[in-house]
């Protein structure tokens, strides 16, 4: 079954926006794996609006043996390059986010970056840390991903859940279904993450052939408010069940 990753940034930006520590992020990361999320991802950003630096450092005390911990963002800035060696997660999700970015819009030109990604894929992979990369559906994205080395590609969801919205199902999954079978065929993991919601999370999990994980944050906090987090981590779970 497709593991679910849950993304505490929003967890975080709601704790920020008060000060102090309310809601507490480290306790809301304990319950989430305790309510049956196999992991916790976070995206720190340089100027810290959500996650910061200091909880990463905090979150890797507490997770469970049985559980994740992904750490997402931009390898050029070498701040997070340093937090990701200090604390060793299980996953580095490498995104290329411009500084200042609302939020991320695209995956890597795995082609024109092959170098560069391949030299920071070597760095986390000596360090016993597994690699995945934000791609597009794009299959020459996707043997792009795997002249790097890494581990894992990202699926990037935004352009299918948009177009799922819009109500054609089929154009929506088509590029994500050929770029998961150029993965498999490459013996490269999939993730996916972006967009995925109680609507279009099921559809999108039954289609994608070798699915491994999926990361979710902004929806599933969200649907929290209304359904309650424990409910809500158990609803998307469902949906991951086929």
């Amino acid at each position: 079954m497709t593991k679910l990753s849950v993304n505490i940034n929003k967890i975080a930006t709601l704790r920020n926006s008060r000060g102090g520590n309310n809601p507490d992020v480290i306790k809301t990361a304990i319950d989430i794996q305790r309510f049956g999320t196999e992991g916790i991802t976070v995206h720190p950003r340089p100027d810290e609006r959500h996650i910061r630096y200091a909880d990463v450092f905090e979150l890797k005390k507490i997770i469970a043996v049985a559980n994740e911990f992904n750490i997402e963002g931009n390898p050029k800035e070498q701040k997070f390059v340093d937090l990701v060696l200090a604390n060793k997660p299980d996953q580095v999700t490498l995104v290329p986010d411009a500084l200042g970015q609302l939020t991320s819009d695209h995956g890597w030109d795995t082609i024109k970056n092959k170098n560069y990604l391949t030299e920071i894929i070597t760095v986390f992979q000596k360090a016993g840390i597994r690699v995945s990369i934000f791609v597009d559906p794009d299959i020459k994205m996707v043997e792009g991903a795997k002249a790097t080395g890494t581990d894992r590609i990202e699926l990037y969801t935004e352009g299918y859940a948009s177009r799922y919205a819009s109500g054609d199902k089929e154009d929506a999954i088509k590029n994500y279904i050929a770029a998961a079978k150029k993965a498999n065929e490459l013996k490269l993991g999939i993730n996916a993450g972006h967009d995925l919601d109680l609507n279009n999370l099921k559809y999108f999990a039954q289609h994608i052939p070798g699915l491994l994980e999926v990361s979710i944050g902004h929806a599933l906090i969200c649907d929290a408010l209304y359904y309650g987090l424990e409910n809500t981590v158990q609803l998307y779970k469902r949906q991951l069940m086929g």
